[in-house]
């Protein structure tokens, strides 16, 4: 089984997954959205889940360990299988699904493919009493009180690192991380954050 991949990425699929070439070898590795972003670039460290079949040997890649052992958990609630946990963690990292667990919120599924009413009641219920590996926080949780949304150059900013392939949740939480002036620009606000996610 491989567990882990390090190498560089040369390839990025339409599909999204990625080709990373380790050693001269390439391997096909299948990945949640934003996944890509969040590698970097250079010599990465990419997580692997191997999904055995008949017919087939699939690589499943991550960012984190953390990421995989989510999508670990995702694949033992009963109909969910690889494709359907990649759309889940491309739409919700762990702490915003385990978040979504505590609260037992079917709205924040709304949307993904694959993933019904009744798969997202079977995934709250099954869930409910799985600690999620998100820095020692279990989906019993309780979840943090919401920050307000962004607004002007901010939101701008997280806008576009969302379409660079980073996730909402941690692009907000780098630009509140950061003192954002006033009269703060575009340019220097989104390379000020850019550093903070690197």
């Amino acid at each position: 089984m491989i567990g882990r991949l390090r190498g560089t990425i040369v390839e990025e699929h339409e599909d999204g997954s990625l080709t990373v070439d380790v050693s001269g070898v390439g391997y096909e590795v299948h990945a949640p959205l934003g996944t890509r972003g969040r590698l970097g670039e250079g010599t990465v460290t990419v997580y692997v889940h191997t999904h055995v079949r008949e017919d087939a040997i699939t690589l499943f890649g991550f960012a984190s360990d953390e990421d995989r052992r989510v999508f670990r958990l995702l694949l033992g609630v009963n109909g969910i299988g690889p494709k359907v946990a990649l759309a889940i963690l491309g739409r919700l990292d762990g702490p915003e699904l385990g978040a979504a667990v505590a609260r037992q919120d079917p709205t924040a599924f709304k949307g993904i493919p694959g993933v019904g009413k009744k798969l997202v009641e079977r995934l709250l219920l099954d869930l409910r009493d799985k600690p999620l590996p998100t820095g020692g926080a279990t989906l019993r949780a309780k979840p943090t009180a919401p920050t307000p949304p962004l607004g002007g150059t901010p939101a701008a900013v997280v806008s576009a690192l969302v379409n660079m392939g980073f996730k909402r949740a941690e692009a907000e939480r780098a630009i509140e991380s950061l003192e954002v002036r006033e009269d703060a620009t575009f340019e220097s606000l989104l390379r000020d954050t850019l550093a903070v996610l690197r």
